[in-house]
């Protein structure tokens, strides 16, 4: 195997393990993010973890954060809970930062 193939390899090898990481790292965020709301919406125990597992649902529906983002505000919109785009935005970024170093840590 030649050198170039070599470098390939590795490049390949390392994508694969940001992507895993970026997904786990975004898993993490969400059902963190979930429980955020969760908290906001007066919800606790088993009714919090299912929210928070909802969270990380909705962010299946399509690529990106707006999925998320759209089911959180539309839920703080139903119960009459003023939290705004920033608030939610900026929670979003600070969990992810808080998920990737965990998982940096861990691994």
């Amino acid at each position: 195997m030649s050198t170039f193939d070599d470098r390939e390899d590795a490049f390949e090898a390392k994508y694969a393990h940001d992507q895993s990481l970026r997904f786990k790292a975004l898993a993490r965020r969400n059902k963190a993010l979930g429980l955020w709301a969760a908290e906001k919406l007066g919800l606790a125990g088993a009714e919090a973890e299912a929210y928070a597992r909802s969270v990380v649902e909705a962010d299946l529906e399509e690529a990106g954060d707006e999925d998320v983002y759209r089911k959180l505000k539309t839920d703080f919109d139903a119960k009459g809970l003023d939290v705004s785009e920033h608030r939610i935005r900026r929670t979003m970024e600070e969990l992810l930062a808080a998920a990737i170093e965990t998982l940096k840590k861990e691994g």
